[in-house]
């Protein structure tokens, strides 16, 4: 029998009660890490922490349930999480969740929800992990992006500004810390089939239709399809990259 790609290590992957970071969760289970899932309420989180452990047979994973754009419950969620199972290698700061409209339609209030479940999840994420993966040597963080940065998408210029921040806190942190052991890392996904895009679908056809015609390959992509790129770059094998974006895109931008 194979050994398992992350047996040992601790994998702590925000945003994670549906959608991408669920199936994330999914895949570190599967490959032997303890997995620690976060997300904003209680009640969801803990439902997909139980699909987890039913799909995963003997995985151990732990939730966390709370605002991560607030630094006193990122400070929670690192000390829950080494009191349960140590110090995370990996971290995947994958919470997030725009409010997509047109810009000048924003209010004070869904900017700065924007800029706060986006950027500042990942900003207070990458500050309390990283000391841990300094002290010891070896680390992988990866950050979720958006193809949107690079294709200026319609609607999207507020989650743009929010997620184009999470590409250059990439970059900056993948130099600061390219001798440590520690890559950082972002991948950047088109339009995936979720349950938000569904309920687009629902509410504005038209705009869901314009998201997917921007996709070359003609659909949406799939979270398992976004999951593998974030299990790749989190591996041995990816030692050699840091400070990229990877997208996953159907070819939506090329280059």
């Amino acid at each position: 029998m194979n050994k398992q790609a992350f047996s040992g290590q601790v994998a702590v992957v925000t945003g994670s009660a549906h959608g991408i970071g669920l199936a994330i969760a999914h895949k570190f289970a599967a490959e032997g890490a303890r997995v620690v899932m976060a997300d904003l309420d209680e009640k969801p989180i803990e439902r997909a922490a139980s699909e987890v452990r039913a799909k995963n047979a003997g995985a151990e994973v732990m939730t966390y349930a709370g605002d991560l754009s607030r630094e006193a419950t990122v400070s929670g969620l690192l000390e829950r999480a080494g009191s349960a199972f140590g110090p995370a290698t990996i971290l995947v700061n994958n919470a997030g969740g725009g409010v997509i409209k047109p810009f000048l339609e924003h209010t004070s209030e869904t900017l700065r929800a924007t800029i706060d479940r986006n950027l500042w999840t990942v900003i207070w994420c990458c500050r309390a992990f990283l000391p841990g993966m300094l002290e010891a040597g070896y680390g992988r963080i990866i950050n979720m992006g958006a193809d949107s940065v690079r294709n200026g998408l319609l609607q999207h210029a507020a989650y743009n500004g929010a997620k184009g921040g999470v590409h250059g806190l990439t970059t900056g942190l993948a130099r600061e810390f390219a001798t440590t052991g520690v890559t950082v890392n972002t991948v950047a996904p088109c339009a995936v089939r979720t349950a938000a895009l569904d309920r687009v679908r629902e509410t504005d056809p038209s705009f869901a239709r314009h998201v997917v015609d921007a996709i070359p390959m003609g659909r949406p992509g799939e979270v398992d399809e976004i999951a593998a790129a974030v299990l790749f770059l989190a591996g041995k094998d990816a030692s050699f990259i840091t400070g990229q974006v990877l997208s996953v895109n159907g070819g939506s931008t090329m280059l």
